[in-house]
């Protein structure tokens, strides 16, 4: 029988047994913000340094709620919209004492979110030369994710779909390519609406899921971010088992060899 036991996620210094990571924005609450990530078996959570304090009790922060023996924080660069803006964020946040995690965004479009290619790669050099473990969010582009590994980002971090559209994974053939070529791991990012997105992208073959808005938005959070562990793990477990081919015709699923003609 074969080890039915996966191999952690090695970023940085960090090991991670679960291989999803989830917002803390957008929950309509503290509370179910916090019941969505037990439930969700999530080790890591994203923290958007500029927003801390939004939908948080007076006299608190998020981090209140977040606490440093259950997850490791990885602030994030969202709302950054060039450079030198998302490299003063993730300074803010090693500040901050959130530690030398950073997931790396700058964003080129208000409209589609999606990322300045040229502003992302400026601002990866340099957090990569400062000592940060870079998670950049990039697009979907095989060339680009190449040219951030090359920089010496921790994890390439393509994205499924814009932004909070809750689309899915809408170009499944570049994130393959991305994954063949891949000697960093790689985490899809955004426009996951539901379970059956994070189950593809692990079939797929992506090393992690990072999603908020499919489980802060859901009728239900709490439910929804149980629904996306278990299709993290059934995703993950079907990439190991190594799926069968696909044919044009059928064949027999019961064994046609040994059998007595006319029983």
């Amino acid at each position: 029988m074969s080890n039915l036991v996966d191999k952690p996620l090695v970023i940085g210094k960090h090991v991670f047994t679960s291989r999803l990571f989830l917002g803390t924005g957008k929950y309509p609450s503290m509370e179910s913000m916090v019941d969505s990530l037990a439930v969700s078996g999530t080790q890591c959570v994203t923290v958007a340094v500029r927003r801390m304090q939004l939908g948080v009790p007076s006299g608190k922060t998020l981090l209140d709620y977040l606490p440093r023996d259950k997850y490791v924080l990885l602030p994030n660069t969202a709302g950054c919209f060039d450079a030198d803006h998302a490299i003063r964020t993730a300074r803010l946040g090693r500040e901050l004492g959130m530690g030398e995690l950073v997931k790396l965004e700058v964003l080129g479009d208000p409209d589609t979110l999606l990322p300045d290619p040229i502003g992302t790669l400026s601002a990866a050099k340099v957090l990569v030369d400062e000592g940060f473990v870079v998670l950049c969010y990039t697009s979907d582009d095989p060339v680009l994710a190449r040219r951030l590994e090359d920089l010496g980002v921790a994890a390439v971090m393509p994205a499924g779909a814009p932004i909070g559209s809750g689309q899915g994974i809408l170009n499944p053939n570049n994130i393959r390519i991305i994954l063949q070529r891949a000697k960093v791991p790689i985490i899809v990012d955004a426009g996951v609406g539901t379970a059956s997105d994070v189950a593809v992208a692990f079939e797929l073959g992506a090393a992690g899921v990072l999603l908020n808005t499919g489980v802060a938005l859901a009728q239900e959070p709490v439910r929804m971010a149980r629904a996306m562990k278990a299709a993290a793990e059934a995703g993950r477990d079907a990439f190991l088992a190594g799926r069968i081919g696909k044919k044009l015709y059928a064949t027999a699923s019961s064994p046609s060899s040994g059998i007595i003609a006319g029983e």
